[in-house]
């Protein structure tokens, strides 16, 4: 089945794959179900539940995103920019509709119920996004004239103007970091990066004073003592430090089983209450390597629409789970940001399988695929050079 000299599908994917950046995803995800066993029991007793119930129910999740990762890392780059097309355009719609349909939770409007289940399109908006407007710049840098910047812009206004609406902060600015990193890696000078670091900065500001939720949050990031609720906060801040460097064990954290949402949001506070920083440190390694990983293998890719939608989708992935973690370590206020494949939740761990899925199939080693995409190779190969 996958013998080197059998043209099967199979077989070709094997040895075109990157093992070790798929390895190193699997492996995150076995993370996420090993912290699972160990935060998530606590939090299903206080909200009356079997200690089991999210435990079964990730691995469910994990068991669903496991067939899309593979699957859609057997796409090629024109399938993958299809199928990106696709999932775009369907949760941008599912995205406007939960402004009317969506579900309110704490005052925001960000899931929508499908066939029973609840689904938040925001998360597949972000990487279908990334790699349709990595697709677009190339374009645009390549055939003088073309608007497909200005058609990319557009797409992020439509997104954009949506999660505001809910709101919701945290994905906003995810996606237009998604955005800047487009711009910053197609070429565009450092005096418009200025201007766009001070739009963000203006945009922060401005959100300040209109959303009154985040306005909250800053001012008790700002002033803890002001009575904002800081209760899970400094409970993940007690679980990152009564571990120490080897933790308390698995189920001795204390702190841990008060955290509300140690299997979800705060689930690295609860590892470090258990195991320790010296685990918490594996963990971030894990998460370095596989963004490290995926942007080298951006740098050997023929297309230019591949190493920007990789390069795109690695930025995208280390972003969030930075945002994660300085979240936990209270460096910046709570977004309510999933840590990729390790926190509970359905639709984000399905979502993050869908565009590391897109990762691993644009950055396989497919040398026919300048010719399969229609497309001129980024750089020019070595016999090129030679012949001239």
């Amino acid at each position: 089945m996958f013998a080197r000299d059998r043209k099967t599908p199979i077989a070709e994917w094997w040895w075109t794959i990157d093992k070790q950046l798929l390895s190193a995803l699997m492996l995150l995800m076995a993370v996420g179900m090993f912290l699972s066993f160990a935060a998530s029991p606590s939090v299903a007793e206080r909200l009356g539940l079997s200690p089991w119930h999210f435990v079964i129910r990730h691995a469910m999740f994990d068991l669903a995103a496991l067939p899309v990762l593979i699957g859609v890392s057997f796409l090629n780059h024109r399938q993958a920019r299809f199928a990106a097309l696709g999932v775009l355009i369907v949760s941008t719609i599912l995205l406007w509709l939960t402004l009317k349909l969506g579900t309110e939770v704490k005052g925001a409007r960000r899931w929508v119920s499908l066939a029973g289940n609840t689904i938040q399109p925001s998360e597949f908006v972000k990487p279908a996004y990334a790699v349709l407007a990595a697709w677009l710049f190339s374009e645009g840098m390549q055939q003088k004239g073309m608007l497909a910047r200005t058609i990319a812009t557009a797409m992020l206004f439509v997104v954009v103007t949506g999660l505001l609406l809910q709101p919701d902060i945290g994905q906003t600015a995810l996606m237009l970091s998604t955005w800047a990193a487009l711009m910053f890696l197609s070429g565009i000078s450092w005096f418009v990066i200025v201007g766009l670091f001070g739009l963000g900065v203006g945009g922060l500001f401005g959100a300040y004073y209109v959303f009154p939720h985040f306005a909250k949050r800053i001012d008790s990031f700002i002033n803890p003592d002001g009575g904002g609720n800081t209760y899970q906060v400094d409970k993940a801040l007690n679980s990152l430090l009564e571990g120490g460097w080897f933790g308390r064990g698995p189920g001795e954290s204390m702190a841990k089983k008060v955290i509300p949402d140690a299997h979800a949001d705060y689930v690295f506070s609860a590892a470090a209450g258990e195991f320790g920083i010296l685990f918490c440190l594996c963990l971030v390694a894990l998460i370095v390597f596989i963004v490290l990983r995926a942007l080298s293998g951006a740098q050997h890719q023929q297309t230019l629409y591949a190493r920007l939608a990789v390069s795109t989708l690695a930025i995208q992935f280390g972003l969030q789970c930075a945002i994660n973690l300085a979240v936990n370590l209270n460096l910046i206020p709570p977004k309510g940001m999933t840590l990729p494949f390790v926190s509970y939740g359905g639709t984000s761990t399905i979502a993050i399988a869908f565009g590391m899925g897109l990762m691993l199939a644009l950055t396989r080693k497919r040398p026919e695929e300048r010719m399969a995409t229609g497309l001129p190779a980024y750089r020019p190969s070595p016999v090129a050079v030679a012949a001239e």
